[in-house]
């Protein structure tokens, strides 16, 4: 019997949410780093994601390290959020 820890190895996310919550929050909104930033354009703060992120654009290079519990988030040019993964 393999042994089953809880949050250990798993793929639904549960302490920051799941994919897609995330990217029903986020799909077509572009970030800011305040919440003072949201009426200048901005639509969600980066304060308010889950502490272990990080925001990917299209040129963007980033670390191949896999982390399952670091929310990706992929923008366009223009900062507008495209998509979400988890790793």
């Amino acid at each position: 019997m393999p042994l089953v820890v809880p949050g250990i190895m798993s793929n639904n996310n549960s302490s920051s949410g799941s994919k897609e919550d995330w990217l029903s929050k986020l799909a077509g909104k572009k970030l800011g780093d305040q919440h003072d930033e949201i009426s200048a354009g901005a639509n969600f703060a980066k304060k308010d994601l889950p502490k272990d992120h990080r925001v990917v654009g299209p040129d963007s290079m980033s670390t191949m390290d896999h982390n399952p519990d670091r929310l990706n988030v992929h923008t366009d040019a223009d900062g507008t959020v495209k998509d979400v993964k988890f790793g």
